[in-house]
């Protein structure tokens, strides 16, 4: 994928996100840390207090209320929250080439918040975990995707 000179690339997860832009061209692209931004998840585990409660209008255990997965939820709520800072550096004229890099769930639960003026500016998508890799590895994986 050809990563032309000053977009923007999303590299996230569900807890971690990394804006770069590239101060190279499309033939040896540059990228440049802009944005680290990580958010404290702990395992659902550590986030439960309860179990997974019983209820019913009988008294009887016939009805089952499932558990929340918190750290689910807050990946969830990550990759929301990534959509929107899209959304604003977008309606700021912050970029206007966009290539986002997420696993394939973490992709999944962005795009369902991208704005239009979002999706008009993504020329690129990879369902890929990058975000512990080096920069170099990372311009290296987008240029051979």
């Amino acid at each position: 994928m050809q990563i032309d000179h000053d977009a923007m690339i999303l590299v996230a997860d569900g807890r971690k996100l990394l804006f770069f832009r590239n101060k190279g061209d499309s033939a040896y692209p540059q990228l440049e840390a802009e944005t680290v931004e990580v958010q404290d998840n702990p395992s659902h585990l550590e986030q439960a207090s309860d179990r997974a409660g019983q209820s019913s209008s009988t008294g009887t255990a016939s009805g089952t209320m499932g558990e929340n997965n918190f750290h689910e939820l807050e990946e969830q709520r990550f990759a929301a929250h990534a959509a929107d800072l899209l959304k604003r550096r977008a309606f700021a004229q912050d970029y206007e080439k966009l290539i986002i890099v997420a696993p394939p769930s973490a992709l999944g639960e962005m795009r369902k918040h991208l704005h239009k003026e979002v999706q008009g500016r993504l020329v690129g998508e990879i369902a890929k975990d990058l975000t512990n890799h080096p920069v170099g590895e990372i311009e290296k994986l987008i240029a051979a995707s």
